[in-house]
């Protein structure tokens, strides 16, 4: 694995999203440069620190409803137009 490489798939191994050869390639990328290692130490740190200041809160049932009726018809129109 090269930097570039790891750029472009540092997200999916923060969530665990790699398979077991691209995890070790990354980990062993990581090992071995310094750059690369602390761009995903950044990365890590960034995302537990949203997650710590996320309020989640449940959409309101209304919305729920109100956006499945939007895509029913969304697909329904993309189906007609196909």
């Amino acid at each position: 694995m090269i930097c570039y490489d790891v750029k472009r798939v540092i997200y999916f191994f923060l969530d665990g999203q790699l398979g077991e050869n691209k995890q070790k390639d990354f980990t062993s990328h990581l090992n071995l440069c310094g750059d690369c290692e602390r761009r995903a130490a950044i990365q890590s740190r960034l995302r537990q620190f949203v997650k710590k200041r996320m309020h989640i809160d449940p959409a309101p049932e209304h919305l729920k409803r109100r956006l499945a009726r939007a895509v029913r018809a969304f697909r329904a129109e993309w189906s007609a137009s196909q």
